[in-house]
């Protein structure tokens, strides 16, 4: 079976930096519907329409065609008594950006803790990173029309 919308894909695959630093080993297969509903990121998605069991793909992901350009507006410093006590860095949290309105949320990670202030970053811990991104197709199958339904993959734990 070969990849076309509406199939399901698994994939053995790894994300690289441009300096062939390992960013995910994917130690655990992915696993996406294919055919623009959101699973993966479009350029990968193009790349493995129509290759079957077996066939490979590398492809180089620009920032803005994987986690987006880096957004210094994104990063906030912060009184530290805005915060708990037991406060880490990496702690991630919803927050409102700067001038966005109630329904613009973003995801907050902590960088940086000092005596006075705290640092939070709203980008994703990769955006800005050109990647290369690798894959072996493992398994293509036909999605269910409840998949199909919901735009995505069901493993026993949906809905």
């Amino acid at each position: 079976m070969l990849i076309e919308k509406n199939t399901v894909v698994t994939l053995r695959y790894s994300v690289k930096d441009v300096e062939d630093v390992t960013v995910d080993a994917g130690e655990q297969p992915l696993q996406y519907l294919h055919g623009d509903y959101d699973g993966i990121f479009p350029l990968i998605e193009e790349a493995l329409e129509g290759k079957a069991v077996g066939e490979t793909i590398e492809i180089n992901l620009q920032p803005e065609d994987a986690f987006g350009l880096y957004q210094v507006e994104l990063m906030k410093i912060e009184q530290r008594s805005l915060f708990p006590a037991d406060l880490e860095v990496g702690t991630m949290f919803e927050g409102k950006p700067e001038g966005g309105t109630d329904d613009d949320i973003v995801i907050y990670r902590v960088t940086d803790i000092g005596e006075e202030t705290v640092i939070v970053d709203g980008n994703h811990p990769l955006a800005g990173v050109p990647l290369v991104f690798a894959a072996e197709v493992i398994d293509v199958r036909a999605a269910t029309a409840q998949e199909i339904e919901h735009q995505h993959v069901h493993n026993g734990e949906c809905h």
